[in-house]
């Protein structure tokens, strides 16, 4: 009896502990925590809840860069994807997930993006890098790749000489204020209890500008140098994420490697693919809907084109779902009409509006081949510090991106389950809450 009592005390213990640690630093088999990096069990020093509107508003002020990297990228080969191309891309980091490189393994906080294919991490020695750094010399499965193999011919900004053996090196400018050099390299990759040997990834030995992650960005697009490539049959080309609200201060969300798991009753779409931009993941938006009104949209604004890149994305990166001009006007006309005015801008967003009339306010449907997604009040709508004013989130592409794409950005994708399946070509979506 004694015993059975301890048993059950120890129990208690562990459920306690575990109720009282909201960041969950335990992984559970081949989950990651992911954290939003303004969220209390974020490294990066949070700023208080209370200002989390001004806090989105800012992460929001970078999605005009983040939209046309997006808009920019063009494979460089057929079968050859860029690490960095043009655009800053590595200065959003809205959300992180914890990983260990090298063996024994060094943790870094990385940022998680679908859209970009390669890992990345600052190295010792680092010019202009955080304090947080990986080193390669305490690592016993660390190795350098030369200009001679094929991973290296992905690279742009290739410094790599015309004949001979060297490290592959190369160095990339881009967003006007920031630029790195690197070099390419393999390591152990720990994801939780899993691990991803010899996984190429870009070392950084020196930065410019104060734009990329403090401690690099882990790559889940759908180029050879993904994780999901790179990782084989361990994952089998599945993955799945659970992102939280910006508003869950004190919680994290999960990102869910494999197909073991993985919600077994959930409505898929197509996952669409361009050979012009390779890494994004494309789905077939058939229509929108506020309210009960399906909204009037001419499809050439809908279409998906695979050699234009036309169409409409699932991004990480991006924070606010972005529309080509004629689609917004239709669904901000269409809005307007159920919500009682006057209404303002503030920041990004022209669709701002005293939050006592909230109440009335339509829920925005987005039609998927397959699937609708109708989105939460929590989804849809933004309110400002004081609570007075509220904001339907979503905001036009800007004016100087010459491309008509659409973009599903996390603002709505929070408290989703977004399920990936790179070999069967799908993409499911399903409410969960994420905390």
């Amino acid at each position: 009896m004694d015993f059975i009592a301890t048993i059950l005390f120890l129990a208690l213990v562990i459920s306690s502990t575990k109720a009282l640690d909201p960041c969950g630093s335990q992984p559970v088999d081949s989950d990651l925590l992911v954290i939003p990096i303004y969220g209390k069990c974020s490294p990066f020093n949070p700023p208080k809840p209370d200002s989390w509107f001004n806090t989105v508003m800012n992460m929001a002020s970078k999605d005009p860069a983040r939209v046309k990297y997006l808009s920019s990228l063009v494979a460089q080969k057929t079968t050859a994807v860029p690490i960095a191309s043009g655009q800053q891309v590595l200065n959003i980091g809205n959300y992180v997930v914890r990983v260990k490189i090298g063996t024994p393994g060094q943790l870094m906080f990385m940022v998680l993006d679908t859209s970009n294919d390669v890992a990345w991490v600052p190295c010792s020695g680092c010019t202009g890098c955080s304090a947080t750094t990986f080193s390669p010399n305490t690592s016993s499965t660390y190795g350098s790749l030369d200009c001679g193999l094929p991973q290296c011919a992905q690279v742009r900004g290739l410094s790599c000489p015309a004949t001979g053996s060297a490290a592959c090196s190369f160095n990339q400018s881009y967003g006007g204020d920031s630029s790195f050099s690197a070099n390419l390299v393999r390591d152990s990759l720990g994801l939780a209890s899993d691990i991803v040997p010899d996984f190429a990834f870009g070392c950084i030995n020196a930065i410019s500008g104060g734009s990329v992650p403090p401690q690099g960005l882990l790559g889940l697009g759908r180029g050879p140098m993904s994780l999901i490539s790179q990782s084989g049959a361990l994952y089998s080309g599945v993955f799945s994420y659970c992102l939280p609200s910006f508003r869950s201060y004190y919680f994290s969300g999960s990102l869910k490697l494999g197909p073991v798991g993985q919600p077994r009753n959930i409505r898929t779409t197509p996952l669409l693919k361009s050979p012009h931009r390779p890494s994004l993941y494309y789905v077939n938006l058939t229509g929108i809907s506020v309210g009960r009104v399906q909204v009037p949209i001419a499809p050439e604004y809908l279409a998906f084109n695979p050699n234009t890149g036309a169409g409409t994305i699932i991004d990480s990166g991006t924070v606010v779902t972005r529309f080509v001009q004629p689609i917004y006007k239709a669904i901000r006309d269409e809005f307007v009409k159920h919500v009682k005015g006057p209404f303002t801008t503030i920041g990004v967003f022209d669709t701002c509006f005293d939050a006592t009339a909230e109440a009335e306010a339509p829920l925005i449907t987005l039609h998927f081949e397959g699937l609708s997604m109708t989105l939460p009040m929590e989804n849809s709508f933004l309110h400002t510090s004081a609570g007075s004013r509220a904001c339907l989130a979503i905001a036009p592409v800007p004016n100087n991106v010459n491309a008509a794409m659409n973009v599903i950005a996390n603002l709505q994708q929070q408290n989703h389950r977004i399920l990936f399946d790179v070999i069967n070509s799908r993409l499911g979506i399903a409410r969960e809450a994420c905390n």
